[in-house]
């Protein structure tokens, strides 16, 4: 019996239930690239899912650790949905595996609280969790110049990224993380964020929404590289992200308060309104 179809059912199963933001561009990709794109959204919400879950740390890093050795014999016969589906795009579509490990890595920094001291360091962390799926979609797509390409999906999955952080205040702090760098925490006078004085935290927010809208400013140059599906495909999923960042500045406050999302409508919108974006 072939494996290969159920497979992907399941991750796109795993991609149309868990992706809120991610799927309205996915949607949008001929079949194979779909199909590869959910495998890889599957795997990382495999290990999200460990990063974010109630396990001790101990046993946290010891499930990551696995999923990393998984990794390293995809083409397992009693490999699981998910690396069965990811065995295939990579032989389809050349993924790099180094990325695959590198968001591994990323989420095994998430186990421990932390906090930043410096934005170059954030920009590290968000190289391994987003810049790694940017560059996996690059692989997936194609594109004209491979060398460019790689460079601004990675400046996108730091661009989105920098959106989840400024999002998940609230969330994060409840976990004990702080990922705004500690250099501007300081800067601003928020010591003790987000339990900081709302005039201070609200510069704060603005700054680094205003640094997010510079790297996306700068990666979606990508779009120009991409034939035109997979730029609706990228449009359309950092539409939604932009527009979350513009939420944000409009009321910088609003984090504190509550997690900033989309109704289901307008996220469609963007979807659709990426499609004649991307027209040549």
């Amino acid at each position: 019996m072939n494996e290969i179809d159920p497979a992907y059912r399941y991750c796109e199963r795993v991609t149309r239930q868990r992706a809120g933001n991610f799927f309205y561009g996915i949607r949008l990709l001929p079949p194979a690239k779909r199909r590869a794109m959910c495998a890889v959204y599957a795997f990382a919400r495999v290990v999200d899912d460990i990063g974010d879950g109630s396990l001790p740390p101990e046993r946290k890093l010891a499930e990551l650790d696995a999923v990393g050795a998984q990794l390293e014999h995809l083409e397992s016969p009693n490999g699981s949905p998910v690396t069965v589906a990811l065995a295939d795009a990579r032989a389809r579509f050349d993924l790099p595996v180094g990325a695959l490990r590198e968001l591994v890595e990323g989420v095994r920094m998430d186990v421990s609280p932390r906090s930043y001291a410096t934005f170059d360091d954030l920009v590290a962390y968000c190289r391994l969790v987003a810049g790694s799926i940017g560059r996996l979609c690059v692989a997936i797509f194609g594109a004209r110049d491979r060398a460019a390409s790689l460079r601004l999906a990675d400046d996108l999955g730091v661009a989105m990224q920098l959106t989840n952080v400024l999002r998940d205040v609230r969330e994060d702090d409840a976990r004990g993380r702080l990922y705004l760098p500690r250099e501007d925490v300081e800067r601003f006078g928020c010591g003790g964020f987000p339990a900081a004085p709302p005039a201070q935290a609200a510069q704060l927010i603005t700054f680094e929404a205003t640094r997010a809208q510079e790297w996306f400013a700068r990666g979606l140059e990508l779009v120009q590289l991409l034939d035109r599906r997979s730029s609706s495909c990228v449009l359309a999923m950092t539409g939604i992200y932009r527009r979350l960042l513009e939420r944000i500045l409009d009321d910088p406050a609003i984090v504190l308060d509550r997690r900033v999302s989309l109704p289901v409508w307008e996220k469609a919108w963007v979807a659709a309104r990426s499609l004649v974006e991307a027209s040549p």
